[in-house]
């Protein structure tokens, strides 16, 4: 089974700069996919230009025109439905989804979060990094299911902290790798190497590990 003609749909609040990361790789033939739609909450995302400029369509599902989460869900799954996606990749999605939106997704449904799941759900995850005088940081991919950044780990990636590292220098360096594994991870799931068992994830038919797989550059 390979990847060719598959549809991907791309959900953002901000700057989309693994949305870019995404389309770069189309682009270059790593993925063999193409971005059928970009999905946004905040209609000032500057991602929404890096979706135009590619010529993406794009669609603004403002969160504050609904009053229940779930409706909110249930408005961004319809927008998604026209566009019939193979996988739909949350980058940088700053909204807690319901199961309206994640069920129906199940094992099509990735995130990338700036921690080394387990450790630093949710946000600041560089500052809490920081603070707690840990001596790495970086950043997983995995599954989405109900839990909050708690679905089963893909691939992690992982950056020394150094000396006098700041917010913006860690994060600087996550962002580089968040580039390299969230297309990585997109083309296993496409490819149907990777898929979401009730046992967690499996790439190649075999159990990932607790944490994921741990990303080497050259790795395929």
């Amino acid at each position: 089974m390979t990847s060719r003609n598959k549809r991907l749909a791309v959900l953002i609040s901000g700057r989309g700069s693994n949305l870019l990361a995404v389309l770069r790789a189309c682009a270059g033939g790593a993925l063999d996919a193409k971005v059928a739609v970009v999905l946004c909450n905040n209609r000032d995302a500057p991602g929404l230009a890096v979706a135009a400029n590619a010529g993406i369509a794009t669609q603004i599902i403002d969160h504050r025109q609904y009053a229940r989460r779930e409706d909110f869900d249930a408005a961004l799954l319809a927008a998604l439905a026209a566009h019939d996606p193979d996988a739909v990749l949350l980058a940088g999605f700053m909204r807690i989804l319901t199961p309206v939106f994640v069920t129906p997704l199940t094992g099509r449904l990735l995130n990338i979060h700036p921690s080394l799941l387990p450790k630093y759900p949710g946000l600041n995850t560089h500052q809490r990094a920081l603070a707690a005088g840990d001596r790495e940081a970086g950043v997983t991919v995995h599954f989405v299911t109900t839990e909050l950044d708690g679905g089963p780990p893909v691939l992690q990636a992982r950056v020394p902290i150094l000396a006098g590292d700041t917010v913006d220098t860690l994060s600087a360096r996550v962002l580089a790798q968040e580039h390299a594994i969230y297309p990585l991870a997109t083309r296993w799931l496409l490819q149907g190497r990777l898929r979401l068992t009730a046992a967690g994830a499996e790439l190649d038919g075999q159990r990932l590990p607790a944490a994921g797989l741990p990303y080497v550059a050259g790795l395929e």
